[in-house]
C-alpha cells in the first residue's frame, strides 16, 4: 500500500475543506441579515404559543411586525394586558390596549340535562363528532363537551365541568376569539367583560321540541321580552338574545325566565389573568 497516496488524499480533502469554509465565511459576511436585538426580548415577552390569534403565522413574524411599526404593542391578542405592557416597555412606548370581550359558551345543558342520542367513540373533537349524524346529544344545538375549543385556547381558560359541558374561566380569558372560530355549532360568543345577564342557550327548536331535547333550553316563551323596559332582549329564531348596549343589568329578565336560561354571572373585570401557553 502506497502511504503517499493516503497523505495526498488527506491533504487534498483538508485543502478543500479549508477553501469551502473560507467561502462560507465570506458569504456570511456579505449576505448576513442584521436582526434587531430587541426581537429576542419581544419573543420572550409575548405568549409564545404561536396560536395565530394576532393574524400572523407565528410569534416571530408578529414581533417583527411590531419592530417595523406594522403592529401595535397589543399584537399578542391571547396574551392580554400583561403581554402588551411587556412589549410596550421593550419598545419604549405606552401600552394602550382596547378592551376585549370574554368568551361565553351559550349552553348549560350537560349530559344530565340533554341526554345522548348515541354513543360516540372517536377523537376528542366536537368538529369531528358533529359531522357524524349531527352529533351524539339529543339537542342538535348544545355543547358536545369535547376538546375543540379547549385545544384552541392558548391560555387554558376553557375547562370541562363534571356534567360534560364546557365552561370559561372569565378572569383568565383574554378574549382572543380563537374558541369562537373553531366551535362547529357557533355556541361561543365574545361578550362585554362587565356584562352580568347572559343567555345560556343556543337552541333554535320550538317549545315542545326544545323541552324534549334539553331540560334547561329556551322555550321561546317571550316572558323576558315582556318584562324588559329597555327593549334589550328579544327572542330570535326561538331563542332569547340580549342587546348588550341596551341592557342595564336590572335582572328582570332573569327573574321572569321560567327555565333559568338567563343567568347572572360575576363580571370579568380583569383583562386576562396570568396567561400561560398550553403545555
Amino acid at each position: 500500500m502506497d502511504l503517499s497516496l493516503v497523505w495526498k488524499a488527506a491533504l487534498a480533502l483538508g485543502a478543500l475543506s479549508f477553501l469551502f469554509g473560507a467561502l462560507l465565511a465570506i458569504a456570511y459576511l456579505f449576505f448576513k441579515v442584521e436582526t434587531d436585538p430587541r426581537l429576542d426580548e419581544l419573543l420572550e415577552a409575548v405568549l409564545g404559543s404561536n396560536c395565530g390569534a394576532c393574524g400572523y403565522p407565528g410569534c416571530e413574524p408578529a414581533c417583527e411586525a411590531v419592530l417595523k411599526g406594522e403592529a401595535g404593542v397589543d399584537v399578542c391578542v391571547a396574551g392580554g394586558q400583561k403581554c402588551a405592557d411587556a412589549v410596550a416597555k421593550i419598545m419604549g412606548v405606552e401600552a394602550t390596549v382596547s378592551e376585549r370581550g370574554v368568551a361565553l359558551v351559550h349552553c348549560k345543558g350537560g349530559l344530565s340535562e340533554s341526554t345522548p342520542k348515541a354513543i360516540y367513540r372517536g377523537i376528542d373533537s366536537c368538529a369531528a363528532a358533529d359531522k357524524i349524524a349531527g352529533g351524539f346529544k339529543a339537542c342538535d344545538y348544545g355543547c358536545l363537551g369535547l376538546g375543540t375549543c379547549k385545544d384552541a385556547c392558548p391560555v387554558n381558560a376553557i375547562f370541562l365541568d363534571e356534567n360534560r359541558c364546557r365552561q370559561v374561566d372569565r378572569e383568565r380569558c383574554t378574549g382572543c376569539g380563537l374558541c369562537v372560530e373553531v366551535c362547529p355549532r357557533g355556541l361561543i360568543e365574545l361578550v362585554p367583560r362587565d356584562q352580568e345577564a347572559l343567555v345560556m342557550c343556543n337552541s333554535a327548536d320550538k317549545g315542545a321540541k326544545a323541552r324534549k331535547t334539553c331540560s334547561v333550553s329556551c322555550y321561546a316563551c317571550k316572558k323576558c321580552e315582556k318584562v324588559c323596559e329597555f327593549d334589550a332582549i328579544e327572542v330570535v329564531n326561538n331563542c332569547a338574545r340580549i342587546d348588550y348596549e341596551k341592557c342595564t343589568q336590572c335582572g328582570k329578565c332573569i327573574e321572569a325566565c321560567p327555565n333559568d336560561v338567563i343567568v347572572r354571572v360575576k363580571p370579568a373585570k380583569e383583562h386576562g389573568k396570568a396567561p400561560s401557553a398550553v403545555a
